[in-house]
């Protein structure tokens, strides 16, 4: 991004205290609300949340803001040594910026949802549009009200495509973001049971989910899991052009043959007979969502190659899938940014069936969101633990106990271990005591229980 503060005060409608020529001409080249990464030349956006961000300007302006959106409400202590943009919502004007932004670029947008594998499509889909065109895409898991207008802002000029991951804990939540990108393609990959808590049913969420489409551009298509019957349902009631991706001969793009590996997975499509198609990942549920990938490739009419090479080594968000190696040598699995009980189970099935030389060692951190059945959902993934695949079990957080419980009859004491969510140095020491240099070990949990602190423990 790259604007005059002139240009941004006319596009959200600020005012400036002691505005010059000189101070609208000024240059901005991008925005950030965290000082800890912000670099000389942005707008800094300050938002309240756990802290007010009007807290850090010092910060901001150390770190070479050139300038700062301001609250009217807290005018009575304005910054002098740089511009302050005041308007009357922060986060609002910021959200606005982006959507003014959009427009001017005017990329082709495709906006991605799903219960599961919705970052993993992202980068799928990037990857296959990259080989003909400039894209964008949601960085890590920036899919909120927040996370999305940055994206926006830190598009280059000659973005040809935007790949926007989109995330909800609410209804009414991706109605906002639909609307504010307007997509041309929307996509919902899964209905799962995340943020159950909030939605009650399964239903309830595919309704949410369906927010996507509410701001699809006229023209625009979605495309959706047509295995799905809660989407196949509500798919009838919108006015779209629709394509739809799954496993039947009914789908517009299906898989077959599909061969599952240890670091990559190997399929057939329909579209094109006697072609395998590759992924760097394990497990067959990433197939829905390279076929997702794929169905948007076909769309845009990028090369049957092309697609195919570009699925074979896409860039991965961190912490999705990912194999890496140990301080001992061990192979650990890391898949600890999210987790609800459908993540899991895949996970846990795919990890069971690896080719190893050591021990299968699992460990797992409470699923969140999950409401008043939650601790009957960590029960149930005892079910897909098999103890003559998986040698020990490490179980972390207040929900996991019931878990716990449920493992107690099939696993030895020595075997099973259990620990609060505020004992996670415990855990990384009796795991380093515990793994083999021939082992593999697996880690999936909520976000909120920060596995990645142990991932980061047993590979630094």
């Amino acid at each position: 991004m790259k604007m005059t503060i002139g240009e941004i005060v006319k596009a959200i409608n600020a005012s400036i205290e002691n505005e010059t020529d000189k101070i609208l001409q000024t240059e901005v080249n991008g925005v950030c609300f965290d000082t800890r990464r912000l670099t000389p030349g942005q707008l800094f956006i300050p938002l309240s949340g756990t802290h007010d961000g009007h807290d850090f300007i010092e910060n901001a302006i150390k770190g070479g803001a050139v300038a700062t959106l301001w609250a009217s409400d807290h005018t009575n202590r304005l910054p002098v040594a740089i511009p302050a943009l005041v308007v009357d919502d922060p986060l609002a004007a910021f959200q606005k910026l982006s959507k003014y932004y959009l427009t001017k670029i005017n990329p082709r947008v495709i906006a991605v949802t799903g219960s599961n594998g919705k970052t993993t499509t992202k980068d799928m889909i990037a990857s296959v549009l990259s080989g003909e065109f400039n894209v964008t895409k949601t960085y890590d898991n920036f899919n909120n009200e927040i996370g999305v207008p940055y994206t926006i802002l830190q598009m280059e000029s000659n973005t040809d495509f935007l790949v926007v991951e989109m995330g909800m804990d609410r209804p009414g939540q991706l109605d906002f973001l639909s609307k504010l990108v307007e997509p041309d393609v929307a996509i919902i990959t899964m209905i799962g049971e995340a943020h159950i808590e909030f939605f009650g049913t399964r239903d309830k969420i595919a309704d949410a989910k369906m927010e996507i489409t509410h701001g699809l551009k006229a023209d625009g298509y979605f495309i959706y899991d047509g295995d799905e019957p809660l989407l196949i349902e509500r798919a009838k009631q919108v006015d779209f052009s629709k394509m739809t991706f799954g496993r039947s001969h009914t789908d517009d793009v299906f898989a077959t043959k599909t061969s599952d590996g240890q670091y990559n997975t190997s399929f057939e499509v329909n579209l094109w007979p006697d072609k395998k198609v590759t992924i760097p990942m394990m497990g067959d549920y990433n197939v829905n969502n390279a076929l997702a990938a794929i169905t948007v490739g076909k769309l845009f009419q990028i090369p049957q190659i092309e697609i195919i090479q570009k699925l074979s080594h896409f860039d991965l968000t961190k912490n999705r899938t990912e194999w890496l190696t140990g301080n001992k040598g061990e192979k650990i699995l890391s898949d600890v940014y999210n987790s609800n009980p459908t993540a899991a189970r895949e996970v846990l099935t795919a990890f069971s069936q690896t080719d190893v030389m050591g021990r299968r060692i699992v460990v797992l951190g409470d699923m969140l969101e999950l409401g008043d059945k939650s601790s009957q959902m960590h029960a149930s993934l005892a079910n897909d633990i098999d103890s003559n695949e998986i040698a020990a079990v490490y179980l972390v957080g207040k929900d996991m106990q019931a878990l716990y419980e449920k493992l107690k009859p099939v696993f030895a004491p020595e075997n099973l271990h259990y620990y609060q969510a505020d004992q996670l140095d415990q855990l990384s020491d009796d795991l380093k005591r515990d793994i083999q240099p021939n082992d593999e070990v697996m880690l999936k949990a909520s976000h909120g229980i920060h596995l990645e602190n142990i991932v980061e423990k047993l590979t630094a």
